[in-house]
Parts: C-alpha cells; structure tokens; sequence
C-alpha cells in the first residue's frame, strides 16, 4: 500500500505511542525488579513501585520478587506482539518520505537508527521469552500458566546475558532518537514530529 500522506498512519502512530510507553515501563521495571532481595517475605497485595498510588492483589501469596519477573514477562509478552503487529503495519504500509530538508547524513543515521531500532525491539523481548522458557519456572501471563519452563540453565544464562545486552544498546537507540526528535523540533524547527502526532 502507498503511502501518500505526510504522517504516518493512525494505526502506525499508536502503536508507537504503546511500544514507547511499554518500554519505558519495562526499563523501570527491569531496574526496580533487581534490586529486591530474594529472600523478602510473601504476600498478596503489593504497591506497584512503592509508588503509593495504585494496589495489586494477588490470588495467593508469592514473593515481591516473584511477582514483579512474573510482571515483566507479562508485559514483555505483550509488548513483543504489539511489536509483531508493528513490524507487520511497518512492512504492508509505507511510511512517509523524509523531509526534502534534511542533510544526506541525517537521512541516512535515521533510516539506520529506525532499522536498528525495530531488530533490537524485536529482539529485546524475544531473547527475554527464550530466556524465561528455559527458566525452570516458564512464562506466566497475567498469572494464566502461558509455557512451561525447560529448566536448562546453560541456554536461559547465555539468554540473559544476551537479554541485558540488547537492552543496553536498544535504550541507547531510545536516546538517540529522542535526542534526533528533539533536535527537529527546538533546533530545525522543522515538521518531523509533526508527522507521528495525531493531530
């Protein structure tokens, strides 16, 4: 399908806007999540960041440790078939030519950082699905039993190490597209973010 507009589609936009904010999600909660000890006591209800501002009750007593991966894989589930579905609206819809006004170095770093930020997506939370189901306590969506872990410790550590790296570069991306955007908007002055907004 041709894309003739100058913005992307409504479709392509929200998808953004959930990708970015289940991101930002996961890298706080990724964060967070490793600093609780192991050994803290169970219980069913928990302050969602200690936050104060919103309660989650549980159907039986796990620990905060337990609760909070079992939270991080459910978004990370989530968030990787969101990211199908962006990668799929990527692929059947062009997206909108670049503006006639960008220099041939910043069309090209932003056609490489935007290939490099969909591998990297795609990658981040597969590798953390791989690495879960090979765990010996699988992947729990939202507490309904999703798939049953291996238990095989040699391929869930090589994952996890490929987990943490990947999300070390893709948060770097994150910055410079950001930064890039920013740059557009307070600098350029031009109309690229214009193009992902609905209005």
């Amino acid at each position: 399908m041709n894309q003739t507009s100058t913005r992307y589609t409504k479709v392509a936009i929200i998808l953004h806007g959930l990708i970015a904010l289940g991101l930002f999600a996961m890298f706080a909660l990724g964060w967070f999540m490793d600093e609780i000890p192991k050994e803290a006591a169970k219980q069913s209800a928990f302050d969602l960041f200690n936050l104060g501002i919103y309660s989650w009750q549980t159907a039986e007593e796990i620990s905060p440790r337990a609760f909070y991966f079992n939270l991080h894989k459910s978004i990370g589930v989530t968030l990787l078939a969101l990211i199908a579905l962006r990668v799929f609206w990527r692929i059947t819809h062009r997206p909108p030519a670049m503006l006639t006004s960008y220099k041939a170095w910043e069309s090209k770093l932003a056609t490489g950082v935007h290939h490099l930020l969909y591998v990297l997506m795609v990658a981040m939370p597969l590798s953390g699905l791989i690495m879960a189901i090979n765990s010996k306590y699988g992947v729990l969506w939202f507490g309904m039993d999703l798939i049953s872990g291996l238990d095989n410790k040699e391929c869930r550590d090589l994952f996890k190490e490929i987990h943490e790296i990947v999300g070390t570069v893709l948060f770097l991306m994150i910055v410079l597209h950001i930064v890039g955007a920013l740059k557009h908007k307070l600098i350029d002055k031009d109309t690229t973010m214009q193009r992902m907004s609905l209005k």
